[in-house]
């Protein structure tokens, strides 16, 4: 109870302390390319119940592929670039904590395809909302520029990087804690 209080009392204030922020980004995604100003996925969450995850638009509208994206990927739009880059495409999200579908810290919600093909492991992880930011954030905070490096990204991604994710999501939910939660929170704005 109290680290769900403390989720939607740091969005709300997060929100609006944001808001001329919010509202720039979503002229420049909307002057930038055209399309919506906001990306909704659908991701796993808490109880593996589906919810649409919430972002600045990042891609060119329409744009179709695989899920798993490098920094090279050619649907990325080049303000898109820099949402992804500084992580500011993900601010949206807080509207997320708000409803309640996530939260500031938790294992990061994952598609469909991917919790599939790991699902005794998601069965554990996914007791607890996703979260904005967590240990595996941290630790692949340049997650695209490792894809790109890859010759098949989404390989890659499934073989290497996500069973360290999952590795770190289940540290997580077995030892979490709100101080925990604060210490993952002061190093993540510290990466950014």
């Amino acid at each position: 109870m109290a680290k769900r209080l403390f989720d939607v009392v740091v969005a709300l204030t997060g929100l609006i302390v944001l808001s001329p922020l919010l509202i720039a980004i979503a002229l420049a995604v909307k002057l930038s390319s055209p399309g919506p100003v906001f990306f909704r996925h659908e991701r796993v969450g808490r109880n593996v119940r589906t919810f649409r995850v919430l972002k600045f638009r990042t891609m060119t509208a329409g744009s179709t592929g695989p899920p798993v994206t490098s920094r090279d990927d050619p649907r990325i739009t080049p303000f898109g670039r820099v949402l992804r880059q500084t992580k500011l495409d993900e601010i949206p999200q807080l509207f997320n904590v708000l409803s309640g579908s996530m939260s500031l810290v938790g294992p990061r919600p994952e598609v469909k395809e991917f919790v599939e093909q790991f699902r005794d492991d998601y069965e554990e992880i996914l007791t607890v909302r996703p979260g904005i930011t967590d240990e595996a954030s941290i630790h692949f905070r340049d997650e695209e520029r490792i894809l790109a490096e890859a010759d098949d990204a989404q390989h890659a991604y499934v073989e290497d990087v996500l069973p360290k994710k999952i590795e770190l999501a289940k540290h997580y939910v077995r030892n979490r804690s709100f101080l925990g939660d604060l210490a993952i929170i002061v190093r993540t704005l510290a990466k950014l």
